[in-house]
């Protein structure tokens, strides 16, 4: 599920289950964090790019595997599964990461890129966080990430609303650095990960140690509140019929919901 290449100094982590728009199930959970595991100690990899097979970076998490025959979360009581654990090994990984957004990004898929030390977006990418409209909140660490790239304003409605944000705005946003067309996408984000590969290890390691040292201990508590948070939320009324919703293919309606009045 995971395809890892690596060339000229960059490891290459490849989501690949297209048919399901790469959304992250238990399995896919656990061979990107075993994957990023490898990469921190293998010197081989002095640089990582996470990036998507087909026409997706992610979906986020695979709601059909997290949902029972009534539409209820099976994981409500472990709600952030693998999410808690990625988040803190990206913040500890002491090389470059690279996110490379090569289609749309739902949920992790859009908040891996505030854990990305340089994101880059193909010209069709396009984002979306849709906690609100499931009835959890955010993850990530997010709402630490993008209000710190994106500002407070701007992280706020792309966290509350559940709206889209096209690669163009993304960049402007401050989400992603780069913007490249579609058909050269991966092509230029390799030579920039090259480009990287090419200097000293030490080098790297230093200097992102020095750029990471003001914020990895919010990082790693902003983990901490948003699973405590979605633990809270998880299974709750909001939840379910969001989940419920999505199960029978029709609109959320949170109106009779005592705690949304």
């Amino acid at each position: 599920m995971v395809l890892i290449e690596t060339s000229k100094g960059v490891r290459t982590l490849t989501l690949n289950r297209p048919d399901a728009l790469n959304a992250f199930n238990r399995e896919l959970w656990g061979e990107l964090c075993h994957a990023v595991e490898e990469a921190k100690s293998d010197n081989s990899a002095k640089v990582i790019v996470i990036t998507g097979s087909g026409r997706a970076f992610s979906a986020g998490a695979d709601l059909r595997e997290k949902m029972d025959t009534n539409g209820q979360d099976k994981w409500t009581q472990s709600p952030s599964v693998g999410v808690t654990q990625l988040v803190d090994l990206l913040v500890d990984f002491p090389k470059p990461i690279i996110v490379a957004v090569n289609g749309l990004g739902v949920g992790i898929g859009a908040t891996l890129c505030g854990l990305a030390d340089i994101t880059y977006m193909a010209a069709s990418a396009r984002l979306r966080c849709p906690f609100s409209s499931l009835g959890i909140t955010a993850e990530g660490a997010s709402t630490y990430t993008f209000s710190r790239l994106m500002g407070h304003q701007a992280a706020s409605w792309f966290l509350l609303s559940a709206q889209w944000m096209d690669a163009t705005q993304c960049k402007d946003a401050n989400l992603a650095l780069e913007v490249f067309p579609d058909e050269s996408f991966m092509a230029n984000v390799m030579e920039r990960a090259e480009q990287l590969a090419s200097m000293p290890l030490a080098s790297l390691i230093e200097t992102k140690s020095l750029i990471m040292a003001p914020h990895k201990e919010q990082l790693h508590a902003a983990n901490i509140r948003e699973t405590e948070g979605l633990a809270r939320l998880s299974g709750g009324p909001s939840n379910i019929e969001a989940l419920q919703a999505f199960a029978e293919k029709r609109p959320a309606d949170f109106s009779e919901i005592e705690d949304n009045k």
